[in-house]
């Protein structure tokens, strides 16, 4: 397996991997909170070597190797982020793979900008994380509290291990040390002191002072036009919830797998494989019915 490329976009705030020849039709990739381009590492080559398509993977404004935000993170400010590396690629339609936060982000974007998403690929994330409307004030409460707490000064590790250990341990979803080890290591960067810490802007993890209502999130779902696959882990965080559910429904056109596996299958040595399976061969069969509607409209 060949290294990535690694790439600079967006001007040079946006840092990023690439998997495939340079000359091949690429996918964009979007990874989860705090986590970063390195999320694609496993699936990404299996990807492009199936598929025959160049995966470029971005890390978001304030993760991994990407520049900070001088503003806030709210999870619509990604799609700039995106809309910014698809035109420095000069792409005016693109495939978006995504997982988690990334998976909302392509969302929002492709309700938003329908002529720019060609399809997307989403991997254990639908919609965005939402507030009931009644709870607004309340969530606005929280995140102005919380702007106005300075940052900690950041956790620091003897090595590599230590820090995968910390992330494991402390993650917002179970993992285990093997499947996010690539993750932390893109993520980590050498101290003054000689120790390592993390890259993350701190002030990702400060509460948003507004969020969409779950009925807003449902209107963007259903304003979607191209074709969705959506890959689940048995032990992710959709499942059978009712939110979950809801969103699913939204969708007219949404063809859903459910996998073995975590919120991270796709990064998952024993799981990775089988995603690569179920986005390929979906991916093979929407480019065969793009092919029909093409030539029923000659």
């Amino acid at each position: 397996m060949s290294a990535p490329q690694a790439l600079r976009l967006a001007g040079g705030r946006l840092a990023g991997l690439a998997w495939g020849d340079e000359g091949a039709p690429p996918w964009l990739a979007l990874h989860g909170w705090l986590d970063n381009a390195a999320s694609f590492s496993r699936l990404a080559p299996l990807l492009a070597e199936r598929l025959g398509v160049r995966v470029v993977a971005i890390d978001f404004a304030g993760h991994g190797q990407s520049h900070h935000s001088p503003g806030d993170y709210a999870i619509w400010d990604y799609c700039d982020d995106v809309l910014d590396a698809a035109d420095e690629l000069g792409l005016e339609t693109v495939t978006l793979l995504a997982h988690s936060m990334g998976a909302g982000v392509a969302c929002l974007t492709a309700a938003a900008l329908p002529e720019r998403v060609a399809r997307l690929a989403l991997i254990d994330g639908l919609g965005s994380v939402t507030t009931p409307a009644g709870e607004a004030p309340r969530q606005l409460r929280r995140g102005l509290l919380g702007h106005r707490r300075p940052p900690s000064g950041g956790a620091s590790y003897a090595d590599q291990e230590e820090a995968v250990a910390a992330r494991v341990k402390g993650g917002a979803t179970p993992v285990d040390a093997g499947t996010i080890r690539p993750v932390v290591a893109r993520n980590l960067g050498a101290l003054p002191d000689g120790r390592l810490g993390w890259r993350t802007d701190p002030h990702l993890v400060r509460p948003s002072p507004v969020r969409l209502t779950p009925e807003q999130v449902v209107a963007f779902l259903a304003e979607i036009e191209c074709a969705v696959l959506l890959v689940e882990g048995e032990t992710g965080i959709l499942g059978e919830k009712e939110a979950a559910r809801v969103a699913r429904s939204a969708l007219s056109g949404l063809e859903r797998r459910v996998l073995p596996g975590g919120h991270h299958l796709h990064l998952e040595p024993d799981a990775v494989a089988a995603v690569a399976d179920a986005i390929g061969a979906w991916a093979s069969r929407d480019a065969g019915r793009s092919e029909k509607r093409g030539e029923a409209g000659e």
